[in-house]
């Protein structure tokens, strides 16, 4: 299965359309979308750390925040978090738009979310350097219990109307950029989110860079410089990059021969699958596969606390 760059998000209550992940180098909870994994989804989303120390890469630019920072992600934004101390843990909270706004086309809508939300505005750091940017991070505390104990009656309206009451203490401290370099930004970002979606959607196949370019209507060139420039590293990189990840996941899950693997992943030829796994995993896909074999096998060993 293809992993789109767009996450559509599952809501536990669609009644209630907001989602707190808590995510860890072991993975996320709720399922979801965590550490290097490259998306983007339709809500907004703020990032709080809550242990430890991480780096998130929004259009190309590190963040690195420590426990109690967070940042502000738009809507429609990629986002990447590159690091996380071993023992880090982060949570992000994501909701739509329409939360904010009560109801279509109110006077909040019209005057205070949309004039936002549909900005050049990419990302706002929280890092507690303001006695604003505090009042919002211990929200975000607040926030964050008010999800770990649901059971409360009433928890839903508590959990939006801190959102709420958090979103006008942002906005009332920035200040739109009607700039020419915010609006390339932008343009940046949605040329990007093309050709990197439509390598996602072909990486199996034998495609060119002219084939990534054209995605996005730039030239070679041109594609070249803004994946340089947004993700630090070339389009060939990042395809080869991707093509290792999916081949990880098939050494895991399926028992295919290494050189069929390579076939699926869009290798022309075995060896050159192995020299490239070898070069961005320091082992080789047989290696990597016993590893894993072995890790799956002890903890399967390991007996239950109610086991005698």
């Amino acid at each position: 299965m293809k992993k789109q760059l767009h996450e559509a998000i599952r809501y536990p209550d669609e009644a209630f359309p907001y989602i707190m992940y808590t995510h860890t180098n072991h993975g996320s909870i709720p399922e979801g979308r965590g550490v290097n994994d490259l998306h983007w989804h339709e809500e907004l989303q703020i990032t709080f750390v809550t242990k430890g120390k991480l780096t998130i890469q929004i259009n190309g630019i590190d963040y690195d925040l420590g426990t109690g920072q967070a940042i502000f992600i738009n809507k429609s934004v990629l986002h990447i978090v590159t690091y996380l101390t071993h023992d880090g843990e982060y949570v992000s909270f994501n909701f739509p738009e329409k939360l904010l706004a009560f109801y279509s086309d109110s006077a909040m809508e019209k005057s205070y979310v949309l004039p936002f939300t549909n900005s050049y505005l990419l990302s706002l750091e929280i890092k507690g350097d303001a006695e604003w940017q505090n009042q919002i991070l211990q929200l975000l505390w607040y926030m964050k219990k008010e999800f770990e104990i649901k059971e409360t009656w009433g928890w839903q309206y508590e959990v939006s109307i801190k959102t709420v009451q958090l979103w006008l203490i942002l906005i009332s401290n920035i200040r739109l950029s009607s700039e020419e370099s915010s609006k390339h930004n932008r343009l940046q970002q949605e040329r990007l989110q093309l050709m990197l979606s439509f390598i996602h959607q072909n990486y199996t196949d034998n495609i060119t860079l002219k084939e990534i370019a054209d995605v996005a209507h730039l030239s070679v060139s041109e594609c070249a410089r803004s994946f340089k420039k947004s993700i630090h590293m070339t389009p060939y990189y990042y395809l080869v990059k991707y093509r290792i990840k999916r081949s990880c996941e098939l050494l895991e899950t399926t028992e295919y021969t290494i050189t069929e693997i390579a076939r699926r992943v869009g290798f022309n030829h075995v060896n050159h699958f192995i020299q490239s796994f070898k070069k961005h995993r320091a082992i080789t896909p047989k290696e990597f596969r016993k590893i894993r074999n072995e890790q799956t096998s002890s903890q399967k060993l390991i007996p239950c606390k109610n086991e005698t």
